[in-house]
């Protein structure tokens, strides 16, 4: 066996047998299969599978050879320790995963390990992480943390989980935890449901998230795997070669193709930096590109997509492969957003964007403050783009009355340039993000539960109405009975009390409460209860963020034969890694999450098996 072969090298193979299994069952590999690279304009790659190509056309394209790998969320988990938890941990029986935390803490030089694990003020908690497609050295992810199934914890609140090393990890026939090397390191503050309390509410209690606490140390390519009937040199060499004449990129100033052939039957393919928050569509348009096509052919495919374009039916999968032929396919969509029909507009606009076109900005705008199933999408197009125009539609946004809509702009603002000073904001006290947005539009509170740890303000000067006593994490307390002076105090076991004196804005509560020790965790409870006191009279939202899987109602044709007219459909896009995220089935204030775009593996994990979860 080859040694030191990165994970993407091992699912290569092995999709590699599972599909000349596959093929070999379904007779599309021919004996006398034969390959004449020397003959001139003459594709290496045969036609196995023209149901795939564009009708009525003969272009083969990359999807038709090959398939990609690296799409999945890779699982990552670990055993880990957390502090700070003043007596509501718990003394763990003997485990494998007690034994596997001992041996860790052994090899770090902790003394005394077993009073450490004893102590009521520590809980050993199992830590679960997925690493999107496309990942990349030091990007930042969400981990969950929760106890074990035997533990007696009763709560997790004001916990600090200390450095983890994320692996994968299974379990053997004897139960004896089997890992592999270290994906990831994890570590920070542990945000539970503010609103949980209680013995009947112990389970939300003994579980949480880490909001960015996981860093990646291992970028995660993704890859084309050709199908056994093409897989030889030549054939990758030329699949490479068509993605890159289409897809290129900067590596220290030095202009490089995204793709890499391995082998005979592996492309290893790197994210374009203008898709790094939709990686989806980036391998849709990658599986679009054409191998090989003469100027005659390409002029005659152009006409015919441009007519699938204006057709609603087809418009979608048209707009991706003219997006895949690139800036020759601009004149084409640039009639498409002139069309009379809403979805032939977006599908035009939204391809035009990532090929930063500024006649995108406009229908793109259109469609985000209009129509809810194509916003999510939308912006993130917009976000895509290196545009002035498209800043300045997304910063008209955020003062409209919508909070997914404004929450969904400043998102977009932010991955468009994070540095930008209108939505830059700052770190406070390394605890988390804290951006206050001069708006029009009412005031509203935003944080988060998923992506990062963050706090914004739509409206700097808002103001908490007393009286109000709130709780900021289990040492600090907000207090304000009449009047304009509010009180913060710290009370800490061991520790001096400490105590601010400042003026009912919530800027400077916010500001004074993480000034004391505060973290986000502690932040984020104390605007809960704010607003469940009705001492904060602005809006408060949780991750109002732009969904997926939304119905649009497409208006009734005026052909009778017309069978889809007047039906119901989903945006046949993937829901962009911008606007993905896992969290609880529903927030705690009430909106249905359906956001779980992530494919989990369809067996029981070892975190499954260990908390006795289905």
């Amino acid at each position: 066996m080859k040694p030191n072969r990165t994970w993407l090298e091992v699912e290569a193979e092995n999709f590699d047998r599972r599909t000349f299994i596959k093929f070999s069952i379904g007779g599309l590999i021919f004996s006398g299969f034969s390959i004449l690279p020397g003959c001139s304009g003459t594709s290496i790659f045969r036609s196995q599978s023209p149901e795939e190509t564009t009708p009525g056309s003969d272009t083969r394209l990359a999807g038709d050879v090959a398939v990609p790998v690296g799409l999945n969320s890779f699982q990552v988990q670990a055993i880990g320790l957390v502090t700070g938890l003043e007596r509501t941990g718990s003394d763990a029986p003997p485990s494998a995963q007690q034994a596997a935390l001992l041996d860790e803490m052994k090899k770090r030089g902790v003394q005394n390990p077993h009073q450490v694990l004893s102590s009521a003020d520590t809980e050993i908690v199992l830590v679960r992480a997925y690493m999107r497609p496309g990942i990349q050295k030091g990007d930042p992810f969400d981990v969950e943390v929760r106890v074990l199934a035997q533990s007696e914890c009763t709560s997790l609140r004001g916990g600090w989980l200390l450095e983890s090393r994320l692996k994968e990890m299974t379990v053997d026939f004897h139960e004896q935890i089997r890992e592999g090397k270290a994906l990831a390191l994890s570590e920070g503050a542990i945000l539970v449901d503010p609103a949980a309390d209680g013995e009947e509410d112990r389970t939300r209690l003994t579980r949480g998230r880490i909001l960015g606490g996981g860093v990646c140390l291992e970028s995660r390519k993704l890859g084309m795997v050709l199908r056994p009937e093409y897989k030889n040199v030549m054939a990758s060499t030329q699949l490479g070669n068509a993605i890159n004449s289409r897809f290129y990129r900067y590596v220290s100033g030095v202009k490089q193709g995204v793709a890499t052939p391995q082998n005979d039957k592996f492309v290893e393919l790197a994210v374009h930096p203008r898709y790094k928050d939709n990686v989806e569509r980036y391998v849709r348009v990658v599986r679009s590109v054409p191998l090989r096509e003469s100027p005659a052919q390409r002029l005659s495919r152009l006409a015919l997509l441009e007519r699938q374009l204006l057709d609603p039916i087809t418009s979608a999968n048209a707009a991706l492969r003219l997006e895949a032929i690139g800036k020759e396919g601009v004149k084409a969509l640039a009639k498409g957003v002139k069309s009379g029909d809403e979805e032939v507009r977006f599908y035009s606009a939204e391809a035009l964007a990532y090929l930063d076109e500024t006649d995108a900005v406009a229908p793109l705008a259109e469609a985000a403050k209009k129509e809810r199933a194509f916003r999510a999408y939308a912006l993130t197009a917009l976000s895509a783009m290196n545009d002035y125009e498209a800043r300045t539609v997304l910063r008209e946004m955020l003062d409209v009355t919508s909070a997914e809509s404004r929450y969904g702009a400043f998102r977009a603002l932010w991955a468009m340039n994070s540095r930008d000073a209108l939505v830059e904001g700052e770190n406070l006290n390394d605890k988390f993000s804290y951006h206050l947005i001069e708006s029009k539009g009412p005031p509203m509170v935003h944080v988060t539960r998923s992506y990062r740890a963050e706090v914004v303000l739509f409206g700097p000067r808002q103001h908490l109405k007393p009286p109000f006593v709130l709780d900021a994490g289990k040492h600090i307390q907000i207090v304000c009975r009449d009047g304009n002076e509010v009180t913060i105090s710290r009370f800490g076991v061991g520790e001096q009390d400490q105590k601010r004196i400042v003026s009912t804005g919530l800027d400077e509560i916010i500001r004074s409460t993480v000034d004391l020790g505060g973290s986000y965790p502690d932040v984020f409870q104390a605007l809960q209860q704010a607003k469940a006191q009705k001492a904060l009279e602005s809006r408060f939202e949780v991750d109002a963020l732009p969904q997926g899987g939304r119905t649009y109602d497409r208006l009734p044709s005026d052909d009778p034969e017309e069978e889809d007219s007047g039906k119901d459909f989903v945006v046949a896009n993937p829901l962009p890694g911008l606007f993905s995220s896992r969290v609880a089935k529903s927030d705690s204030n009430g909106r249905k999450n359906r956001r779980h775009t992530e494919k989990e593996p369809p067996k029981r994990s070892l975190l499954d098996k260990i908390t006795g979860r289905d």
